[in-house]
């Protein structure tokens, strides 16, 4: 079988896109298909793919080991040219890329889909250039001692994606793995596996055999394999907390080594100084940036409690309300879209009924409400822009990650009550302070209890830095050669005595 990297307009037909097992574009060995189905579209199949199980996990799991002796033994230069040239590839299809995530996830075009195969590039760019510093230390034990370490590869790194950002969090993983020397069985989510596919299609043409080998299917079936699977050395997984828990414990009771990025209930802090006659339109924009209301709130990293000081709430609301509610939702494919579609009808439901349930509680104000926002002549899962005020801070909605377009907004005065409040959460993974002084911020930045802060930026994140989480937010680092070396690496420590 080969795989077609396009989809065919509406009436064409149904394309299938096999999975890639040890160099072969091969269906699931039971012959069962899954339909993708069109977020924006909810009436539309994008396309089928395998129903794999675990003998198809098996099989490419078989093909990874054996792919990983020629593999790990490369010099890193050769490793580091493949990354790079699949960089080049990559950003030839750039824009055949950015249609395809839009289709496969419901992200709109031009403000999330480009920027992310963008990243994708710059992710393999920056790993294949680094790939050289995966290496160990000499000590100064004397001139009768060699004593030195070695990073080594882990060996087959099994990743499970998620489907909000799957080439994003693909490129965080996958070049990271290769140019340590892993192989890998990469698992894209259910409902977003077509550009995990097309990645595939382009990387297999530079990789040898079994080096790379992407098996899809449910998470219950292939996902818990890759957990239980004795041949795979490593689990990298990203996802929600609560299946990141079951991910974790699986492949902890075999002793393998994970990773796991999870959700974030993230703080987003302003204070009065930030609120300024002068600074108050770049704060609230910055603050929507932070919110990820352009990624329909489908981030683990969106500021979604909005903590406003008492002396600003009002006027900074009426402002931040204004700019959000200016934002377009409509047709992903769109040039000017702001947002998608929520991923598919269990999600949205559930964003619905957060809602619901937080529009009920006795103080809430409803400042917005983008419930059942849909555009004219489609038929997908929309959920517009929603901002509720008046939120205690102990409510189930300012405490639960409800991963869709729903800010909440919570009073605060004394700095220690907002760091109180701020790090009253069994999450911990990204914050936001806006403070014109910099004492101030840096203050707030210092004491709050998450892996990631931004001061005075609603995004911020470069490649090259660490990132990761504090508590139920996950263990482990990615997006840096620290997290690499650390995430996709062992340490062997080699002692010699000289002058026999």
């Amino acid at each position: 079988m080969k795989l077609q990297t396009t989809i065919d307009a509406p009436g064409s037909g149904t394309p299938e896109w096999p999975m890639l097992v040890g160099g072969e574009w091969v269906p699931a060995s039971s012959g069962e298909w899954r339909d993708v189905v069109s977020p924006a579209r909810g009436d539309q199949v994008l396309a089928r793919v395998p129903e794999a199980s675990r003998e198809d996990l098996d099989r490419a799991v078989a093909a990874a080991r054996e792919a990983l002796p020629a593999w790990r033994a490369l010099h890193f230069r050769e490793r580091g040219t493949v990354l790079l040239r699949i960089a080049e590839a990559l950003e030839g299809l750039a824009e055949e890329f950015a249609v395809l995530t839009a289709q496969d996830t419901g992200n709109a075009l031009r403000t999330q889909a480009r920027p992310e195969s963008a990243t994708l590039v710059a992710l393999f760019r920056y790993f294949g250039g680094v790939a050289g510093e995966f290496k160990g230390t000499v000590l100064p034990a004397g001139d009768d001692q060699l004593q030195y370490t070695r990073l080594e590869p882990l060996g087959v790194v099994g990743a499970i994606l998620p489907w909000n950002s799957p080439l994003m969090i693909a490129a965080m993983k996958l070049p990271a793995a290769l140019a340590a020397g892993n192989t890998l069985v990469v698992k894209p989510a259910e409902d977003a596996p077509l550009t995990i596919l097309k990645l595939a299609q382009v990387m297999s043409e530079h990789l040898p055999a079994g080096v790379l080998n992407v098996v899809t299917g449910v998470g219950e079936t292939v996902g818990q394999a890759i957990s239980e699977h004795p041949g795979i050395d490593k689990v990298s997984f990203t996802g929600s907390s609560q299946v990141g828990r079951i991910v974790g414990a699986t492949a902890g009771g075999r002793l393998a080594h994970q990773s796991l990025e999870l959700g974030g209930k993230s703080p987003n802090i302003v204070c009065p100084s930030a609120a300024a006659p002068d600074v108050i339109e770049a704060t609230a924009e910055g603050v929507l940036l932070a919110m990820r209301f352009t990624r329909q709130g489908q981030s683990c990293t969106a500021g979604s409690r909005l903590f406003l000081h008492a002396d600003v709430h009002d006027e900074f609301l009426e402002v931040l309300a204004r700019k959000v509610s200016a934002l377009k939702v409509g047709d992903p494919l769109a040039e000017e879209t702001d947002m998608g579609a929520i991923i598919n009808a269990t999600q949205y439901q559930q964003v619905l009924d957060y809602v619901e349930e937080g529009k009920a509680q006795p103080g809430a104000r409803v400042v917005l409400d983008g419930s059942r926002d849909v555009p004219d002549g489609l038929s997908g899962y929309f959920q517009g822009p929603t901002i509720l005020a008046g939120v205690a801070n102990d409510w189930r909605i300012a405490r639960e990650e409800v991963f869709g377009p729903v800010l909440v907004v919570i009073p605060w005065r004394e700095e220690d009550e907002v760091v109180a409040m701020a790090n009253d959460s069994h999450y911990g993974l990204a914050a936001f302070v806006w403070s014109r002084d910099l004492d101030q911020a840096l203050g707030l930045a210092h004491r709050i209890e998450s892996g990631w802060v931004q001061v005075n930026q609603g995004g911020g994140q470069v490649i090259g830095q660490s990132y990761g989480g504090y508590k139920a937010s996950g263990i482990g680092r990615e997006f840096s050669i620290e997290g690499a070396i650390e995430g996709f690496t062992q340490t062997k420590q080699i002692n010699v005595k000289l002058g026999r």
